[in-house]
Order: structure tokens, then C-alpha cells, then sequence
């Protein structure tokens, strides 16, 4: 570890009480883990506590690895998220006029205007009957906005938690690292007078900043430059800020030295201005050759990139090769940067990079360099494996393309857009904007009739609608739901297309777990040591008989838990609804037939838990990983709260009749 690190954190954190702390409870688990001293001295408790911190954030086993972030979540969840009862009437109200506005045609934005502020509060008034200063707001709707905001906060936190803790920002100091994010957590709403972030307060309901990973790899960059001695190497235009910049990065204070990247990266040139153009040519930046040589052709390019950082771009190189491909800018020379590609020398390809962004989403394929990437990646050693990637990508493409031209859409292509038989995959981060735009205007229900090939009568809303001719359900679970279903009906949705109920045809029983193991072998199919270690338990007792077991998957949320919910509370609730727990070697069985599962998809059996070698009541979880299909366990204590995109396996409990 660089000496920086620790001296580092010392002068931002040594003299707080909680972060002494929490470096003394690391050090004395060290102690007794490693039988081992670690000196009582600032630097080698920092070092010690940031090792841990490392150790957690890079475990090479995906599932203690995701017990360690989802700890890290929990905690940070207590302290830093919104408390609903923190959220105030006046912003609930403001959602609501917000709202309004955008039924109304404008901006949420806009009713900062005085008279469309009057327009839209007429218009809300006249619909809820009453002032809104003296209205009193339905509590279902209440919480339903509650929600809305935690769920938003929780999500964006998620954002910066997974960045900085995987693979991409793996290449910057682990203390910048630990800074940004503790000090990510503190910023409220954004002040574009002052230039700088609100101080968060108990009762912040503002989302937490944007993730920009071009903005981030510049603060990094310019912080650790300083901190080891070397000159700066940002350069504006404007003299004032430029100073300004000085003198921010000797305060070191995130917050506003972030705020200022982002705007610096937001000045720069988008190079979207001329998409349809992509003549140019791909260039090999190899492992081992020189960061600046890579940085310095992204300078002025607003490309959302973290490699436009020098340390980012010296880490990358230390591994792999990276590709960019330069297209023509308007005087015929190849400098606008469009796509990259991380070429591992170990792992192979490990990132294709775009430079279609918004707010929430970044670094995605443009639908012009798509066919150019394409091509490329099939010359290269690994790119088999992003061939489903880049299908899906030539596919949304060609669909986006049909868009502009205003032309209609086959049942395949609405199949597609859906995502009715697997999620459209993508390059980027976050969901691909086009399936947005795509979507946004189009007649959900009409385009159901075309999915499902059926007509208006033939979708059941509510349990009371559902026939023998009913082809899809799209509403509500309701107790006993899924013995009142069509005992084929495919189509299952508590709404569409986003919530959709998939149901499983398994073969479970009839084989011993000596045999299952070896048939799981024999499919290269990864087994974890605890997995194994549940198997080899005297409560794994397989079915003497085959059977074919109907499997009903949800979330924590389709179960009607709004925030989270335990074990108990999650295995009571699906029982209401006719499933029941799954026999021991559902999982096993599952994990043999479940072979186009999407990558880093996991779920877990919900089944009575059973203790694998570290004692620990667990369940099996089943994903999938870059090293291929998993069956792995996971702890599942009867009062552990599981969050609402966490999806169980149930089985259908036959109907008595």
C-alpha cells in the first residue's frame, strides 16, 4: 500500500471517534483472526482497517464477497438514508405539483416559474378539491411517495457502493476510494450558484449525487498527484477557475473538488455531434505503454470514460490493452473517441465502453459504431463471449432505427423490446436509454394483444376475471393466486412488462447427492465449498422418487413487502399465496436445468435452511458469474432482512381439488 493511504485518511478522519473506533475493532479482529499485533499507532490501524476494507471488496468468492458489500449497504442504509418519518409534508406535496407538471406538458423544473407554478396549482387543486396548503394527503399515496424517495436514494447509494467497489475502480488507491464514498454519503442537493453540494441532514430527501466516473477518475487523479508531489494536470480555459481549482485541491474537500470536475467534464466537447459518421480507425494502446499516451487524445472529450485519468489509465495498462476507436471529426481527422474495449491478457474482454450517457446511465454503444464494434470484437481471442451482448445490441439498434422512422413492430420485435424471454443485455451501465425511449410513448395494452397473440378478454387483471381461456395475468397476488391460475398460463405479471412471475417445470428426486454432485461436475458447473458442505449435511435427504415440481420465482417485493422483510416473514406470506418451501434438492436439480441463466443473476431456494460447514443456517443460491454457472449457499437466519429486488425460488403447492 502506497505510505499516502494511511497519511491520507489520518487527516481526514483520525480525529473522529467513529472512525478510531471502527480502525480498532478491524485491528483487534486482525489480532485474534491472524494471532498477530497490530501497532496502536494512526498509520498502522488505518492501513490494517483499510486492508479489510480491501479484503471485503475483493473477495474472489462472489457470494462472502456479497455478504460483505450488502453489510456495508446495511449499515450505511441506517445511518445515511432518509427515515420516512424525516420526510416532510411540504416535499410530499411538491412530488405531487412536480407531478402535475409533467401531466400538464412542462418540466418538473419549470414550476420554479412563478406563473407556471400558478397554472399547474390550479390545475392540482381543481382535481384534489381542497388548497394545497390545508390538503391532507391519502396515507396509501403517502407512503407510496415515502417509498419512492428511499427507494431512490438507496438505489443511487448502490450506484457509487458497486463502482467503487468493482472491477473498473479497482485501479484507483483503496483510501480515495473509501473517501469518495463516506464523503459521497454527506452531499445533499446540488446549488449551481455556489457551484457546490448542499450539506445532508437527517431530513435530505434529495437523491445523492450522480456518478460520473470521467468526473471521479479526475478528482482521484489530481488528489493523489498532489499527495505524492507531482504538478496538476488539469487545464481550463478560464484563468479564475483555474485558480479556483488550486485552491480547491488543497482544501481536498470532495464535495466541492467534485462538483467542479463535473462541471469541467460537462464543458468539455460531446463527441455525439457527428454519430452517423464512423469512418476512422481503431487504435491499440498496449499493456505497459504509457497512461499519458492513452489520456491524452481523450482530453476535451466529454466521454464519461474513468480512463481519462491518468491513474486509471497507468492501472488498466498494467493488465490489458485497450482499444479505442477514433471516428472523423469535421476536418477529416480521426480524433472523436466512440468506443473502447479492455482487452485482459488473463481474463480476456472484460468492458466495451460507448459514449451515450444521461443522468442515470452512462457509457453506452451509439447505435452508428455498434456494426463497427461488432466487427472488431470477433477478431479478437475472447469475443465469443460478448456475442450474445452484441446481438442484443445490433437488435436494439435496428429496433431504434424503425423508431425514427416511424415504422410498426412485429411480434418479435416487441418480444424483444419487452424483454419477454430474457433482459436485453447491454454495455454500459444501467439500463440502455433506447429501451426507454423506445417504450415511452408506446400503448402497453395494445401491445400485450400482440406479445400474447390474444384479445382484451383473454388478460386478467384481478383473480375474479381469470378463466380457462385466459392467456396472461397482470395484476395483483393475492392469497391462493396461483392455484386459481391456468395450471399452463405462461404469461404472469404483477405489471407489465417490468414484474413479470416466471414459473419453472423442474424434475427433482430419484437421484443421490453423490450423483447430483457428479452430473454438476460433469456440466462444469461450480460448486462452492459451503454448497457442498450442505449437501454432505444429514438434513439433505434427496426424494427417493422423480417428480416434476412447479417453481414459482418473486421478490421480496412481489410478495408485498414495500421496504424489506425477514426470512420467516418472506417464507409466511408466499404461503398465503398457495407456494410452499422447496425440497432439499431443488436446488441441485434446479441448477442442472436452469443452464441460460443471465449473467449476475442470482437467486435464492427457498427451502428450510441448512447448515453448511461454518455452522450458519443457509440456503441455496444459484448464479452466474464470468467463471461460468454456480450453485452456492447463502446465509438465510430466520430474522435476516432481505431487501425487495431479491428474488426466492418457491414451489407451487398443488391445489387439494
Amino acid at each position: 500500500m502506497e505510505r499516502f493511504e494511511g497519511d491520507f485518511l489520518k487527516d481526514k478522519y483520525w480525529g473522529k471517534k467513529e472512525f478510531r473506533e471502527a480502525a480498532d475493532v478491524s485491528a483487534r479482529r486482525t489480532e485474534k483472526r491472524e494471532d498477530k499485533t497490530i501497532p496502536n499507532t494512526p498509520q498502522e490501524r488505518i492501513e490494517n482497517y483499510l486492508d479489510r476494507f480491501q479484503e471485503i471488496t475483493d473477495r474472489e468468492d462472489p457470494q462472502k464477497r456479497d455478504h460483505g458489500i450488502v453489510a456495508i449497504e446495511r449499515l450505511v442504509e441506517g445511518k445515511y438514508i432518509v427515515k420516512q418519518e424525516n420526510i416532510s409534508d411540504e416535499y410530499i406535496k411538491n412530488i405531487l405539483l412536480g407531478n402535475e407538471a409533467e401531466l400538464l406538458g412542462y418540466e418538473r423544473a419549470d414550476v420554479k416559474d412563478e406563473q407556471i407554478k400558478q397554472t399547474v396549482l390550479a390545475s392540482l387543486e381543481n382535481k384534489i378539491h381542497s388548497s394545497l396548503d390545508t390538503y391532507t394527503v391519502p396515507t396509501e399515496l403517502r407512503e407510496s411517495l415515502e417509498t419512492m424517495v428511499i427507494t431512490d436514494q438507496k438505489s443511487r447509494m448502490k450506484q457509487w457502493l458497486s463502482y467503487l467497489t468493482g472491477e473498473e475502480a479497482r485501479h484507483a488507491p483503496v483510501a480515495l476510494r473509501y473517501w469518495a464514498f463516506a464523503e459521497m454519503l454527506k452531499q445533499g442537493d446540488y446549488d449551481p450558484v455556489r457551484g457546490e453540494y448542499n450539506k445532508r441532514t437527517d431530513a435530505t430527501v434529495a437523491i445523492f449525487p450522480e456518478l460520473d466516473q470521467q468526473a471521479l477518475a479526475l478528482v482521484f487523479d489530481e488528489v493523489e498527484r498532489r499527495r505524492i508531489g507531482k504538478a496538476s494536470t488539469l487545464s481550463t480555459d478560464d484563468e479564475v477557475r483555474q485558480t479556483e481549482f488550486r485552491e480547491l485541491l488543497k482544501s481536498e474537500n470532495f464535495g466541492r473538488l467534485y462538483a467542479f470536475m463535473q462541471e469541467h467534464v460537462r464543458s468539455l466537447k460531446l463527441p455525439t455531434e457527428r454519430l452517423v459518421v464512423t469512418e476512422g480507425e481503431w487504435r491499440v494502446f498496449p499493456q505497459g505503454s504509457s497512461a499519458e499516451d492513452l489520456t491524452a487524445p481523450l482530453q476535451g472529450f466529454q466521454t464519461k470514460w474513468c480512463i481519462a485519468g491518468e491513474g486509471h489509465a497507468e492501472s488498466y495498462l498494467e493488465t490489458s490493452d485497450v482499444l479505442i476507436y477514433f471516428s472523423k471529426d469535421a476536418e477529416g481527422q480521426n480524433t472523436i473517441p466512440r468506443a473502447c474495449i479492455i482487452d485482459n491478457k488473463e481474463q480476456g474482454i472484460t468492458e466495451v465502453r460507448g459514449i451515450i450517457f444521461n443522468e442515470e446511465v452512462k457509457q453506452h454503444l451509439d447505435d452508428y459504431i455498434t456494426p463497427v464494434v461488432d466487427e472488431k470484437i470477433k477478431t479478437l481471442e475472447s469475443g465469443e463471449k460478448w456475442s450474445d451482448t452484441m446481438e442484443g445490441m445490433k437488435k436494439l439498434r435496428d429496433l431504434h432505427f424503425k423508431h425514427l422512422q416511424k415504422e410498426s413492430f412485429t411480434k418479435d420485435d416487441l418480444t424483444f423490446l419487452y424483454e419477454i424471454d430474457h433482459p436485453i443485455q447491454s454495455s454500459g451501465y444501467g439500463t440502455d436509454p433506447r429501451i426507454v425511449e423506445l417504450r415511452k410513448d408506446r400503448n402497453t395494452e395494445e401491445d400485450m394483444l400482440t406479445i400474447f397473440e390474444c384479445t382484451k378478454d383473454q388478460i386478467a387483471h384481478v383473480p375474479s376475471q381469470i378463466t380457462k381461456n385466459t392467456k396472461a395475468y397482470v395484476g395483483p397476488l393475492e392469497p391462493g393466486i396461483f392455484q386459481k391460475l391456468p395450471e399452463n398460463l405462461e404469461h404472469v405479471y404483477t405489471s407489465f412488462p417490468e414484474k413479470k412471475i416466471r414459473r419453472d417445470s423442474v424434475e427433482i428426486g430419484g437421484k443421490t447427492k453423490e450423483q447430483l454432485i457428479a452430473e454438476m461436475e460433469a456440466a462444469h458447473i461450480n460448486i462452492s465449498v459451503y454448497a457442498k458442505s450442505m449437501m454432505e449435511n444429514r438434513d439433505f435427504i434427496p426424494g427417493k422418487n422423480k417428480e416434476v415440481a412447479t417453481l414459482i420465482r418473486l421478490t421480496v417485493a412481489d410478495l408485498g413487502f414495500k421496504t424489506s422483510a425477514t426470512t420467516d416473514q418472506i417464507y409466511e406470506r408466499a404461503q398465503t399465496l398457495g407456494l410452499e418451501l422447496c425440497p432439499p434438492d431443488t436446488g441441485p436439480n434446479y441448477r442442472l436445468t436452469y443452464k441460460d441463466q443471465p449473467l449476475n443473476e442470482w437467486i435464492r431456494i427457498s427451502m428450510k435452511q441448512i447448515a453448511g460447514s461454518d455452522g450458519d443456517p443457509d440456503v441455496f443460491y444459484l448464479g452466474r458469474d464470468d467463471d461460468g454457472l454456480w450453485l452456492h449457499d447463502i446465509w438465510a437466519m430466520p430474522d435476516y432482512e432481505w431487501y425487495p429486488d431479491n428474488e426466492f425460488v418457491f414451489r407451487l403447492r398443488k391445489s387439494e381439488s
